[in-house]
């Protein structure tokens, strides 16, 4: 009896054993299936931006990308190429003016640490994305409009100067007549630059500059100004930016969104497009001349972009393309 016992249970240990054994070599070998799934070629360095004046905006930034600068440097220095020219109607001192003739400017900036800066309502500066970057790193806070922006910018180096484009005035001046306000949202509504970028570094930052709509009320700021609307990064995820109108992008917080369904295991592209659909949804679908587009980039370089209305496109830079690319869209113009 007791042989037959013992014998019993050596068997009934034995197979337990074999088990455990069969059980753990199965284990190891999903664990190392899963470090494989998450071991993925990192594509860098990359830069997107928002229309067709970024593909000079991202030249700039490729210059301090293909030698290994990082991506702070690139965002600033690409979108200050927009900035400064002033044949450009909807970005810098050369954009349209407020409904009173003022030319206001909006910027912000973000780095792979969360460290942001931005302005809003500034006012005779040629470079916000500059200033808006020594407000992150000269002072605690985020954000200065207004005055406090400008005199904050003076204190800081920068030139005052009364630059007015002559066309955008006369537009201006041919507006008056009606006065009549109302957001023209179109396939040309070029009203921001909004860049990312990530470096050799595998870092990630942003930056997003507008003069804002045409002919808005006075000291009416959009989303471009705002982190998590017109700008968000992560650098554990990837980055978005926003384009279009500002008040429809804050009402769902949209750049903040697209980083977050990317963390959710979300594509760019899936991203982008789950939050213009958001988008549409929170405007019970009276989306008429209501233009957004959101692009997006993640710690892998897989970028996305996608836009309510057909017309928005981005501009690519990496070691294997310069070009412009249509954004995929939920609806046709």
């Amino acid at each position: 009896m007791n042989f037959m016992k013992t014998r019993r249970e050596f068997i009934k240990v034995a197979a337990v054993g074999s088990v455990a054994v069969i059980s753990s070599s199965a284990l190891a070998g999903v664990q190392e299936e899963s470090k494989k799934e998450k071991i993925k070629p990192v594509h860098k360095p990359i830069v997107l931006s928002t229309w067709n004046h970024g593909l000079a905006a991202n030249a700039a930034a490729w210059k301090i990308l293909n030698a290994k600068g990082n991506a702070l440097d690139a965002v600033e220095q690409g979108v200050r190429v927009t900035e400064s020219d002033p044949q450009n109607l909807s970005v810098g001192l050369g954009g349209f003016p407020d409904r009173d003739g003022n030319t206001t400017l909006d910027a912000c900036i973000m780095n792979h640490r969360n460290q942001c800066g931005a302005v809003g309502f500034l006012q005779y500066i040629e470079n916000p994305i500059s200033v808006a970057r020594k407000v992150m790193e000269d002072t605690p806070h985020v954000m200065l409009v207004g005055d406090g922006a400008l005199e904050f910018a003076l204190s800081k180096g920068f030139v005052k100067s009364d630059f007015k484009s002559e066309k955008a005035q006369e537009a201006w001046k041919e507006w008056l007549k009606t006065s009549k306000y109302e957001p023209i949202i179109n396939r040309e509504n070029h009203d921001t630059i909004g860049m990312i970028a990530l470096d050799a570094d595998g870092n990630l930052s942003g930056a997003c500059t507008t003069s804002g709509l045409s002919y808005k009320l006075r000291g009416r700021l959009g989303d471009s100004p705002i982190i998590g609307a017109g700008l968000f990064v992560d650098n554990e995820v990837g980055a978005a930016c926003a384009t279009g109108l500002g008040e429809a992008v804050m009402r769902i917080a949209g750049s903040a969104i697209v980083v977050e369904m990317m963390r959710n295991k979300m594509s760019p592209q899936e991203a982008c497009k789950a939050a213009v659909e958001r988008l549409i949804a929170k405007h019970e679908n009276k989306v008429e001349n209501l233009q957004v587009g959101f692009i997006a980039l993640n710690k892998y370089g897989e970028w996305g972009s996608y836009s309510v209305y057909s017309g928005f496109n981005v501009a690519l830079r990496d070691n294997e393309n310069e070009k412009l690319v249509d954004a995929e869209f939920n609806r046709p113009w």
